[in-house]
């Protein structure tokens, strides 16, 4: 039933299903299981992690869309991350509004200012485009929110976020478990949100945009408003990210969105693979993993060099840049286009075309 050569379709929905075999179908209600029930065989230690993995997974999205999709090179994306972070948090704490309705208003925020930094790249490609990114960074995080914005109401660099702020439906989120619910519906809703996007009209138009943006433009493509468009979305899928992270944290902070991981998030996508969904759950699954196991290789080392363990974010964004290189020489399609050539060999094994 899963060979593709004992595959067959008799309609254009069965051909383009998400799922087109009851082996596939069967392997996808198992993921969902495990995911769902992690927290009642998992440790704490292990739920926390699964947490920023679905952060990295929800940063890395609008990432993805941009330079995956649309061909815009980014590396400015947690400056709008943390447009949605902080208009999440003053929507709980200055305006009173439920923690639905601020993170909507930060998604909407976010996006909106991700388009207003989009809007050169209606004139400029490439490492022009590089730089307005950047300047996005410095910009939003660097001057407005540490020097304006993270002061209000007579605040000293920082929100404070203490346990019961965020609450949905009188319900608090207070705790990594309660955390790790809310990040896995969010995630999973974004995902399959962006997966069906892609499918659409919009989706085909940013390929063709990332392609060759004359030949899309010559065949009727409005890149222009496309290209706003995915800035715009990339913007939401950020303020998204943001509204996600500051359960997790005991205050908001200017610290929590530096350039290093606008930069990080590239990596992410690179790693995983240009242009893949698959590709951003994957590198986000590598770079949190791989750092934590890492590090449980450099405590028995601490003995004999002390020194080491109180320098290992060096040691970890030394093994971040070794892996991007690595991958670029031996793996340039990224784990995801690996994960595909293991998926046909089981699948025509032990035949073969």
């Amino acid at each position: 039933m899963y060979l593709p050569a004992g595959i067959y379709h008799e309609t254009y929905a069965a051909s383009h299903a998400w799922w087109q075999t009851n082996f596939v179908r069967a392997k996808m209600a198992l993921l969902v299981a495990l995911v769902a029930t992690l927290p009642l065989y998992a440790s704490l230690y292990v739920v926390s992690v699964a947490n920023i993995t679905l952060y990295t997974i929800l940063s890395a999205l609008g990432v993805q869309l941009l330079i995956g999709y649309c061909g815009q090179i980014t590396l400015g994306h947690a400056a709008f991350i943390a447009v949605g972070a902080y208009a999440t948090a003053m929507g709980v704490l200055f305006w009173g509004l439920p923690y639905p309705v601020a993170m909507a208003v930060g998604c909407l925020l976010a996006g909106l200012w991700s388009a207003l930094f989009g809007l050169p790249s209606a004139r400029i490609k490439g490492f022009y485009m590089i730089m307005t990114t950047m300047a996005a960074q410095f910009i939003t995080v660097d001057f407005i929110i540490t020097k304006y914005v993270s002061r209000v109401g007579g605040r000293e660099h920082y929100f404070s976020l203490p346990p019961g702020t965020i609450t949905i439906g009188g319900w608090p989120v207070d705790s990594e478990v309660k955390v790790y619910y809310l990040a896995s519906a969010l995630t999973l809703l974004s995902l399959a949100g962006m997966a069906n996007l892609l499918r659409t009209r919009v989706g085909r138009a940013w390929i063709a945009i990332r392609d060759n943006d004359i030949a899309a433009e010559a065949l009727g493509v409005n890149v222009v408003y496309y290209k706003l468009l995915a800035f715009f979305a990339a913007g939401v899928l950020g303020g998204v990210a943001g509204a996600v992270w500051i359960p997790s944290l005991f205050f908001v902070s200017p610290e929590h969105f530096q350039l290093s991981w606008s930069v990080w998030l590239v990596g992410v996508v690179l790693i995983g693979g240009l242009g893949s969904l698959h590709g951003v759950v994957f590198g986000a699954i590598f770079v949190t993993v791989i750092p934590e196991l890492l590090k449980f290789a450099v405590i028995p080392l601490s003995g004999v060099y002390p020194a080491l363990t109180e320098r290992f974010l060096y040691v970890k964004e030394a093994a971040f840049g070794l892996a991007i290189i690595l991958f670029l020489l031996y793996e340039p399609r990224g784990l995801a286009y690996r994960w595909q050539q293991v998926k046909n060999y089981f699948n025509l094994w032990p035949f073969a075309y």
